[in-house]
């Protein structure tokens, strides 16, 4: 039984001076028969990693890596799907002392290029659905030395199980410092390109004190599965920061979201914690005849990214007795806000109360902290281990979001009521919250102004039932085109081509001109607060 007051008013870090979160899967490996990882993917195909295993396993790779003449501190890009060798190779990394940087599926060749030369990768790990994508932009990346690939040969990289099978199942690791880097992971903003996120050890012991604790409340009995991909900063708050933390088991699911499937998988594996996404949650609710699934084992169901309407939280209760307990936080945090374990009350939208020992304030326009009732920023007490270190390379962008009494602004808008709940009331700038994802308008408008047809375009949120929202777009063509329904797929799927799949504009609005600022910025928010007028929703 978590007591939330008292939590808050005596929790202390006790920051140890050694931690890295591949350690710990040593320790875990004590037990020989532990299962860390149950595998499975679309087909039906099943496979098991013990922790014992995967110590070794690990050892492999950091022994690659080491033979592969890389130096601590060098970047390894990971490409690869929801599968145990994406466990093997990230830990191996820290293993090793790299630092990861993940990389999600749906990239393009422009995406990889980017992030490959602002943080000067070394190596790239894929899979052969990565290898084309990498291959177009190899020779525009002068610092990458070595191309492995997971499964099969081609010319120009080097086997995956060649590199293994030649090493040693021992590896004599560095202790590493908890101040020490592990991980860089790109996020988009509103306006130029993804940054780099910085991470160090102190991240993952962060998760021991928030993250397991409060909001999932897990132990090493559990069996836990989170459906996001490992590209995103999700996978290494659960499969990671939780899972491994705290020697539970994790189910990995290898296949495209299908409502009766993940029930299926719930039920066969007898989760016990899953986190799932609102747009998951907002379709498993249609399945017919829920009360068919015994879920009597999932003690814990938890949503994460986006505001949660009430109508889902209610049919989960109603068909299983299950609180769907929503969660908060950042790429660049750990968990801020959330509904804890045994709170008195969920409240259905509410991604519940701050956490302890990261200095949350929720600032007014004014500076001021924000009273009962009024809207705020969530800002975090920048510098302390349990955040992001930094911005990669960018320190005019680390300090933009840095006040002068030491606050992270998150730019992160909410409402705290009379108990202490909070209430997402929007974003301070212009990221779209889509199906979980957060996608920069930026990147989007990018890509279609690369095509011949456009002159110049804005991208917004648009209101949608399930997504949330939906990414649209609106248009200037050039002299000598004119809209059409065929313009609009050729965008589309133009905008695939160059940029991540997800990011494109579902729907398009060709206009004449657009609204903007004396200087010449797109003021957004008035198109955005059009487009809810239009489709009335109101905009929080």
């Amino acid at each position: 039984m978590v007591d939330y007051e008292k939590e808050m008013k005596g929790f202390t870090w006790d920051w140890p001076q050694y931690f890295d979160i591949a350690s710990v899967v040593d320790e875990h490996a004590e037990d020989k028969t532990k299962t860390a990882i149950y595998w499975e993917n679309e087909k039906g195909d099943e496979r098991q990693v013990s922790y014992w295993e995967l110590k070794f396993l690990t050892n492999k790779f950091a022994n690659v890596l080491k033979n592969l003449d890389l130096k601590k501190g060098d970047r390894v890009m990971v490409m690869l799907p929801r599968i145990p060798e994406t466990y093997i190779t990230q830990l191996g990394i820290i293993k090793f002392g790299g630092v990861i940087v993940p990389a999600i599926e749906m990239l393009r060749a422009s995406n990889i290029k980017y992030r490959a030369n602002d943080c000067e990768i070394k190596a790239v790990v894929t899979d052969m659905s990565g290898i084309k994508i990498v291959d177009e932009v190899r020779d525009e990346c002068k610092t990458i030395e070595h191309f492995i690939l997971l499964d099969g040969d081609k010319k120009g990289w080097t086997n995956y199980d060649s590199l293994m099978n030649a090493e040693s199942r021992y590896f004599n690791a560095e202790k590493k410092k908890i101040d020490d880097i592990f991980y860089i992971s790109y996020t988009s903003g509103t306006t130029g390109l993804p940054k780099g996120v910085v991470h160090r050890n102190s991240w993952m012991y962060a998760f021991r004190k928030i993250n397991i604790p409060l909001w999932y409340g897990a132990t090493d009995n559990d069996l836990i599965w989170a459906t996001t991909s490992p590209g995103w900063a999700k996978w290494f708050w659960t499969h990671l920061g939780v899972t491994i933390n705290v020697g539970a088991s994790d189910l990995l699911y290898q296949g495209r979201f299908n409502a009766e499937k993940y029930f299926e998988l719930l039920e066969k594996y007898a989760v016990s914690i899953c986190c799932v996404t609102p747009t998951e949650l907002r379709l498993m609710v249609h399945v017919p005849n829920l009360k068919k699934y015994d879920l009597s084992h999932l003690r814990s169901l938890l949503s994460a990214g986006e505001p949660l309407n009430r109508e889902v939280v209610e049919t989960f209760q109603k068909a299983f007795g299950i609180t769907i307990r929503d969660g908060y936080g950042q790429t660049e945090t750990c968990c801020l806000a959330c509904n804890y374990v045994d709170i008195p009350e969920v409240r259905p939208g509410s991604m519940g109360k701050i956490m302890p020992g990261l200095g949350i304030k929720i600032l007014n326009p004014e500076g001021k902290e924000a009273k009962s009732g009024e809207i705020g920023e969530i800002t975090v007490k920048a510098g302390i281990p349990a955040i992001f270190k930094e911005y990669y390379n960018k320190p005019e962008k680390t300090k933009e979001i840095i006040d002068e009494n030491g606050q992270y602004h998150t730019k992160d808008l909410v409402r705290i009521d009379e108990d202490g709940y909070l209430w997402f009331e929007g974003r301070s700038d212009d990221v779209i919250l889509s199906a979980g994802y957060r996608i920069g308008p930026f990147e989007v408008e990018d890509a279609l102004v690369k095509h011949p047809s456009v002159i110049e375009a804005a991208v917004i949120g648009s209101p949608h039932s399930v997504r949330g929202e939906i990414v649209k777009a609106f248009v200037i063509l050039k002299e000598g085109y004119k809209p059409s329904e065929t313009l609009v797929k050729e965008l589309q799927n133009f905008v695939k081509g160059v940029t991540a799949p997800y990011k494109y504009p579902r729907e398009i609005e060709f206009v004449n001109d657009l609204p903007k600022t004396i200087s010449g910025k797109i003021k957004r928010k008035d198109l955005k607060k059009m487009e809810y007028e239009k489709k009335g929703v109101k905009l929080s």
